[in-house]
Formats: C-alpha cells, structure tokens, sequence
C-alpha cells in the first residue's frame, strides 16, 4: 500500500534548488521577497513588498495561481507546479512548492513559495510539465468539472456529473460517489461510472467498522492511494480515495478503481482529484442545504394550511353551540313556549350548548398552554377505579344513546390499582378518547380496559414499580394506514370534510398525547383500515403494585 502524501512530499522536494523565496497572505500579497536575478530585471524587494500581485510581479494565469493559494491554505498541504510570472515586457516560467505557513494555534492564512526558474518546455521529474506559458490542462479540467458540478442544486446531478466526469477525464474502469451517514458510519454508493465488462455496485452500502481503508480515506484530508486490494471488494487493481468535505466534515467519499491492471497516479491526477473533492463537498453541503430548506418551506405551507382549515373549522364549531345558546334562550325571552315543561327544554338544550362552547373553548386554551409550554400538573395518587367510575357516568348515557355498547375492563387484584398523574387530565384524556370512539361508531361498541405492566419506570427523579396501559377500543370508521400519522399533530385532521360531519377541532388527540407525555407515558394509535375500528392505548406509570388475583372467583 502506499499513500498520497508519501508520494507527494518526496517528487515535491526532489531536486528543487531555492532561487526563488517569498511569502504571500490569503490574498496573493506579498510579505517579503527574495530573487536572486531579481535585480538584473530591475525588480526590487521593496518594490514588491505588501503589493499585491496584479500590480507588480505577477503569474500569467493570476486566476489558476489564487485558487492554489487558496487550496493549499484550506487542505493545509504543499503543492508543486510550474507557473509564469511576468513583470513589464519580461515573462519568467518557475518550478515553484506552494507550502502553507502554521501559526502558533494552528492556523493558516500565509503561504511560503520557493522554488527555481527554468526553460520553457522542461519536464518535471520527468513527466510533462503542469505548467506552459501558463496554461495548466489540469486546472482547465478541474475548473471545466467543478462549473458542472456548482452550477446545479440537486444532489442526484452533482454525484451524477462527478463521477461520470471524473471517470472519463482520468480513463478508469469505476468511479464511484459514496454517501456518508455519520449516525450509523456507513457509506452508500450513490452514483457510478464503469466500463464495460465490469459489474455495477450502485447502491451497495459499506460499513467502515469492516473496511478500515474507507474509515482512514473519510478522515484524511487528502487522496488516499490503495495497491494490491483484496479482490472481494469490487476486484480493483489500484484504488484513488479521496472524503468530500465541508467545513472540515466529511459528507461523502470519491473512489477512483482501476480494475483491469495496476497503475501509478501521477501528482496532477492526485491534485486533481483533491481540488474537485473540495469543490464537490461545498456543492454537496450547498444542495443539501437547498433540500432541506425546500423541504421546511413545504412543511411551513402544510402547517399554514392546517391551521387555516382548523380556524375555518373550530370557528365553525364554535358558532354552532353559540347559536344554539343564542336561539333557545331567544324562544325563552319572547315567550315561544306552549308551556312550562317547554320551557324547561329549551333552557336544557342552551345549557348543553354553553356546556358544549365551554369544552371547546377549554381545549383551545389547553393546546395553546401545551404549545407555549405553561401547562402546570400537580402529581398525585389516584385510584383507577376512581377514574373509570367517573368516566362510566359521563360515557354511559351517550352510548346509549347510539345504541352502542359500552364496557369497562380492569384486572383483579385484593386491593386497588393506584397510578401516578393528575386526576383532572387523567379523566379528561379518558373522556376525550372515550367520546372520540362513541362519536365515529355506529355499531358495535367500545371497550375500556387496563393492564398492569411491570417493567419498572423512572419519572420526576424516581422510581416506579411499574405501569398501568390503558387501552380504548372501538368498532368504528377507522383510519387508513397512510393518514395515522396526522392523527397526532397539532391543527391538524385527518378528514377535513369527515370533521365537519362528526363535529369537533380534531384537537382531542394532540391534547391527549401531549398530557400523557408530561405524565410520563407514551399514547398509540392503531387501526386496520378504513371500517375496521380503531384502539387508542396510553400508559401511566404505577405508584404501588397492586396483589392480583389469579382466580377471580376467590374474591
């Protein structure tokens, strides 16, 4: 195995003699200065010093050469290139290493430049040279591939261009585009490019705890060269690996495989690859970005419309008990009743409406509490046969009413089940899913049961020997598999034209939830289907565990 920095460090230094040395910042400003031909052109240290490049002794490609200076300060890594430098009529071409400069913390915002003048048309380690009268093809190609990739926000298009310009510039069997979860430290391959007769592995997903090579590509900062790779992998020969990176955070991996033979990656292919990963982490960042903004926009508009159709519709709930209240009271006042017992009704009816308006109003200024986080409970023991006998004489009536069953079912024990919460909101959620279940029934009947759990639960700094789940079941309407998940969120209903039919703000569950978690359990809702009913459970915990009876005919 070897890897890019040996390579790197060793054809950087090799050979070069220092005719040239001189410090620049960020920008391109010169710090100090030092040519020793210098003077034979009529340039002069303090000519040049605390100057910025345009203005005096200036690389032909000004553009090219800034990015490197960028680059190498970003990466904190030297690079090796051949640039022309021109001053008045004169043009110079330099053999030059661009090396970062590291401050006492660490950082970096100066370069140091050193290097020698040549000839036009010399070779560098015997390879072409990077540089002619300031053209670089490299740097042509990184700024061709990186304009593809930066000039789009959809993430499919900058793993698609990147891979497949990449794949073709440099000749190789597969490029690759891994994604990075960092919650799970798994990669997932996400676009390729291969030749033929090679396999594709789009898709296949590789965890770093079983590819230790990927884990060191992910946490370098520069290209990562493999040799001699197991063959069970994807049967490359020679593998380039370079981590996409934002802000120091790498969100992805760039493989380069050469599969039919092994080959040696020159200095401009690893520069390359390098640059482009920087280009195409700050893309990756950016369009994640885009995504995720897109994706709060439409959730910010649902929400607007979700709270436009419940004000549409809680405002009409609340008129209609406030026309009921209105219009009885109105036939009281005129006198419209035949007779006393008449009366009496219509005084009835404006109370059921005010009794009505006021739980409407109360689970209004109860979500709006919730939502501000000043809902205040005081904790306490409470009996559940208490709860449930409560609950009968309030649910009783309106199931019979609909000729509907109604049944209540707790376990045996020798003394009472006590649990841990606010009396008050217990009894609230219990009528709220009780009343829910009665109203989208029309046959059959509900079911109020308890079972006691044991696993132990902690809540408000202690322990509790256990749990009391509480199960609410119908055989009503139902709710589709696809729509469950809205029955929770707050101003929001899951049939909007159903709600006006069966009356109601659709805010009974979402209080509910929201009383159950500050008690310190968890609610769930299950349903089969549209007309296979609905159950309702929540859990609170158990303040002392009961004894039980096994046989209930020894009570």
């Amino acid at each position: 195995m070897q890897t890019a920095p040996a390579l790197n460090n060793a054809i950087l230094l090799e050979g070069l003699v220092s005719e040239v040395v001189f410090t620049q910042d960020a920008a391109g400003r010169y710090i100090s200065f030092y040519w020793q031909e210098a003077e034979k052109y009529g340039l002069f240290p303090e000519q040049i010093q605390g100057q910025l490049m345009v203005n005096t002794f200036s690389p032909t490609a000004l553009d090219s050469y800034c990015e490197r200076i960028r680059l190498v300060l970003s990466r904190q890594l030297p690079k090796r290139c051949q640039y022309e430098f021109s001053y008045q009529d004169k043009k110079f071409l330099f053999d030059l290493v661009i090396a970062p400069i590291l401050g006492t913390d660490g950082s970096t915002d100066k370069v140091l430049v050193m290097g020698r003048q040549v000839p036009y048309l010399t070779n560098i380690a015997g390879q072409e040279a990077e540089m002619l009268l300031g053209q670089d093809p490299y740097y042509k190609l990184l700024t061709k591939i990186a304009k593809k990739v930066r000039s789009t926000l959809d993430l499919d298009t900058i793993w698609h261009q990147t891979v497949n310009s990449l794949g073709e510039a440099l000749g190789v069997n597969r490029c690759l585009i891994y994604t990075y979860n960092q919650e799970n430290k798994k990669l997932q391959v996400q676009a390729e490019y291969v030749q033929e007769p090679f396999r594709s592995v789009i898709g296949q997903r590789m965890n770093l705890t079983e590819h230790e090579y990927l884990h060191q590509a992910l946490l370098r900062r520069e290209p990562f060269v493999m040799e001699q790779i197991s063959p069970d992998t994807f049967d490359q020969q020679s593998e380039m690996l370079v981590a996409t990176c934002y802000q120091n955070e790498p969100n992805g991996l760039i493989s380069l495989q050469q599969c039919d033979r092994r080959r040696q990656w020159t200095i401009a292919e690893i520069d390359l690859v390098a640059d482009l990963a920087d280009q195409v982490g700050t893309a990756i960042a950016h369009a994640t970005l885009y995504k995720d903004l897109q994706e709060a926009i439409v959730q910010a508009e649902e929400a607007s419309r979700l709270k436009s159709q419940f004000l549409a519709n809680t405002s009409h709930e609340l008129r209609t008990p406030l026309n009921g209240i209105i219009g009885f009271l109105k036939l009281v006042l005129e006198g419209m009743a035949d007779d006393p017992e008449e009366q009496n009704e219509f005084i009835e009816e404006a109370h059921k409406s005010a009794i009505h308006l006021l739980n409407l109003i109360n689970d209004i200024l109860d979500l709006a509490k919730i939502e501000a986080g000043k809902m205040e409970l005081d904790f306490s023991p409470v009996r559940l046969e208490e709860l449930m006998k409560d609950l009968e004489d309030f649910i009783q009536n309106q199931a019979e009413q609909k000729n509907l069953s109604f049944m209540i079912e707790t376990p045996s024990t020798r003394d009472s089940i006590v649990v841990y919460g606010n009396y008050q909101r217990l009894l609230q959620i219990l009528l709220n899913l009780a009343g829910n279940a009665i109203k989208f029934t029309h046959e059959g009947g509900v079911t109020v049961s308890a079972e006691i759990q044991r696993k132990k639960v902690k809540f408000h700094n202690q322990e509790f020997p256990g749990s009391v789940k509480v199960q609410v079941a119908d055989t009503g309407i139902g709710v589709s598999l696809e729509k469950q998940d809205r029955l929770f969120q707050s101003f929001s209903q899951v049939d909007g034209s159903r709600t006006r039919q069966y009356g109601g703000t659709g805010l009974g569950l979402a209080i509910s939830q929201r009383l159950i978690e500050a008690m310190g359990g968890v609610v769930n809702f299950y349903s089969m289907g549209e007309g296979l009913g609905s159950t309702v459970t929540f859990t609170v915990p158990l303040y002392q565990e009961p004894v039980m009876i096994s046989n209930p005919e020894e009570s």
